[in-house]
């Protein structure tokens, strides 16, 4: 992390705004950035105050430091030594920012493996020409679908950050390339037959299951009848549209259930 300078020129006067930015490198080897936390104008003794503050928290430094902290109405003793640091921290502002998800992912990873799905993908899913692991993207993808449905422009612009998958995937901490999300769709068109067939064989596994079983559904579907009516009404009428749902198991007709749908659906 360091302070960035923004420099802007109003009413003839020259202003410099500052903020703290972050650098961190992905795993392809582009270099990106993100603004922590805005500053605006500040003063030469809150810059210097800032430049501590940022060597405090800054992780990867190749020597460690040691900080004395106080209580933000209490100064630091004059006999602190030199090499000591010291901050000054208003307990009573701290507040709690960007909690992740962790339990909810790790669940889904968990179905992920019991469903040997990265047996069925990691050799179909190689990493791209730039890099891009596809394979974990779509283990993203399937994590968002069964937590929190969204688009990919949500998971890219929001949801990513809040969970914990960056840990559990092993990959970059604050930005996935929301590109590779829509294209991830693209890699798995061509494998649909043998996902549905790789899932059918887990399903039987799982169960122990010998019946072939197909679930169906006749959506939008209506009837017209002449049922009993009052004396003298003898119009027909159109029945509402109700949807089917059968279950096929080893041929044998097992049962239907089905509902009315309201109608103008």
């Amino acid at each position: 992390m360091y302070l960035k300078c923004h420099k802007r020129r109003k009413d003839g006067k020259l202003h410099r705004y500052w903020s703290i930015v972050e650098s961190y490198r992905l795993t392809n080897g582009v270099s990106a950035k993100r603004q922590v936390l805005y500053l605006g104008e500040i003063n030469d003794t809150q810059k210097a105050g800032w430049c501590r503050i940022i060597e405090a928290f800054e992780c990867g430094t190749e020597t460690p430091q040691q900080i004395a902290l106080f209580p933000s109405d209490r100064s630091a003793p004059a006999q602190l030594p030199q090499e000591v640091s010291s901050l000054n921290i208003d307990l009573s502002r701290f507040e709690l920012h960007r909690p992740r998800q962790w339990g909810a992912c790790w669940l889904t990873l968990k179905l992920w493996d019991l469903l040997e799905l990265d047996h069925f993908f990691t050799p179909l899913l190689p990493p791209g020409r730039k890099g891009t692991q596809w394979y974990k993207i779509l283990q993203l993808l399937v994590c968002n679908r069964f937590i929190a449905p969204g688009s990919e422009w949500f998971v890219h612009r929001h949801w990513y950050r809040q969970t914990a998958l960056s840990d559990l995937l092993g990959m970059d901490k604050e930005v996935v390339p929301k590109n590779a999300l829509y294209h991830c769709h693209d890699q798995l068109m061509q494998h649909k037959e043998g996902l549905f067939t790789h899932l059918q064989q887990r399903w039987k596994n799982l169960f122990d299951a010998d019946q072939q079983v197909l679930l169906y559904d006749l959506t939008s579907t209506y009837f017209e009848s002449d049922p009993p009516f009052p004396e003298g009404d003898k119009q027909p009428v159109r029945l509402q549209p109700r949807q089917t749902f059968r279950l096929r198991a080893g041929g044998h007709r097992l049962g239907a259930h089905f509902r009315w749908l309201p109608s103008g659906l």
